[in-house]
């Protein structure tokens, strides 16, 4: 086991989705999305907290995720966020992934592979009501949705959207613009079901829609980083305690004493301004853990705060103890978590001009996860 390792809180995590499902309300269901390995998190034991906490459902980014809960037992409803290619439409098929659609093209690919393998699929149609990015037009949508509810081997299970701006409350303009969105999703839905066509599911509210819009809960949520302990954006009024989930801790490994003058690591961007001890950390930008903080983050060891000095390097960084630190060889330094003292993502997030996600995304797989049952927090 490296030094190096981030330590996954689950009961963080239990109490994080409770907190949204009590927000939501008893009657929402919830898609707790675990692309992108839960943010970092290890998707296999974050999806199996959370359907233990009762999440109904699980959203991915590509196939290849799906397929790993699948395998790994899991038989909730997986939803794939992303479109797919066609090459790939055997393995959605035969996985029970539950693919959004937002083109004919898409649609009618989806039924043939079905029809090949005498097996249905369950299609969400996404509609573009104002991100940009996929989603069919809503002049389309009551089109399209006629048209898929129509396929033999097709079942329209959901239909959905995503809010470009919702984690944006305390401006105005961000505020009416996630309203047209949901209206535009609703005339969508009743043009749907004045044609006999049944939306059965309809989810559009990510976490901060979640917070901050109830009328956009509609029958399912799908949070994302809030589940994993972080606000969406400083736009978002915070009333709901979250506890971050993930700890990216290591050990000290190297402690020497330096006097006046000294520069250190590549580059030389750092210089001692008196006799000091500099302790060297196995963690660098190979790990997550970015260059861009070079001589600006801060670590907690022993419970107090020191900074990093020097370039952080690829797979080691260094720290700055002062004269006198009662810091010895081996101990715990954490890069950030949930503790009382320690810096968060968030703060590390607001350093490198980032987000909370970014920070967790980029904890690298050789890092080891950890999971405990201990909560942690402040």
């Amino acid at each position: 086991m490296r030094a190096t390792q981030a330590v996954v809180h689950l009961e963080n995590l239990r109490h994080n989705i409770r907190a949204l499902k009590r927000l939501a309300g008893p009657d929402i269901r919830m898609c707790l999305a675990v692309k992108a390995d839960a943010y970092g998190h290890g998707s296999v034991r974050v999806a199996r907290a959370a359907a233990e906490e009762g999440v109904a459902a699980f959203g991915v980014a590509t196939v290849e995720e799906g397929i790993e809960l699948r395998r790994a037992g899991f038989e909730q409803p997986i939803l794939l966020y992303s479109l797919t290619v066609p090459e790939e439409a055997g393995e959605v098929v035969e996985h029970g992934l539950q693919p959004f659609v937002a083109d004919r093209e898409s649609v009618e690919r989806l039924n043939d592979e079905a029809e090949r393998r005498g097996a249905e699929v369950r299609v969400h149609l996404k509609i573009d009501t104002g991100m940009g990015r996929v989603g069919c037009s809503p002049e389309e949508a009551a089109d399209l949705g006629e048209h898929a509810a129509s396929c033999g081997r097709l079942r329209l299970e959901g239909v959905c959207t995503h809010f470009a701006v919702a984690d944006e409350q305390t401006d105005r303009g961000m505020v009416e613009y996630t309203s047209r969105q949901i209206e535009l999703l609703r005339g969508c839905l009743e043009q749907m079901r004045g044609r006999g066509v049944d939306p059965r599911l309809v989810h559009a509210a990510n976490s901060g829609a979640l917070l901050g819009r109830p009328e956009a809960h509609f029958d399912m949520t799908r949070p994302g980083i809030m589940a994993y302990g972080y606000y969406p954006s400083n736009g978002q009024e915070r009333t709901v305690e979250l506890k971050p989930v993930m700890e990216l801790r290591t050990q000290v490994v190297f402690l020497k004493t330096v006097p006046a003058g000294i520069g250190l690591s590549y580059g030389l961007t750092y210089e001692t301004t008196r006799r000091t001890r500099i302790a060297t950390l196995p963690v660098g930008y190979a790990d997550g853990y970015r260059r861009s903080l070079s001589n600006r983050a801060t670590v907690s060891i022993c419970g107090k705060r020191y900074p990093v000095v020097g370039r952080v390097c690829m797979d080691q960084c260094m720290v700055d103890l002062g004269p006198d630190a009662p810091v010895r060889l081996y101990d715990t330094a954490v890069l950030f978590g949930p503790g009382d003292g320690d810096p968060d993502a968030e703060e590390i997030a607001g350093l490198t001009g980032s987000i909370p996600y970014e920070v967790t995304c980029l904890v690298g797989r050789r890092v080891p996860r950890v999971y405990t049952d201990e909560p942690a927090g402040r």
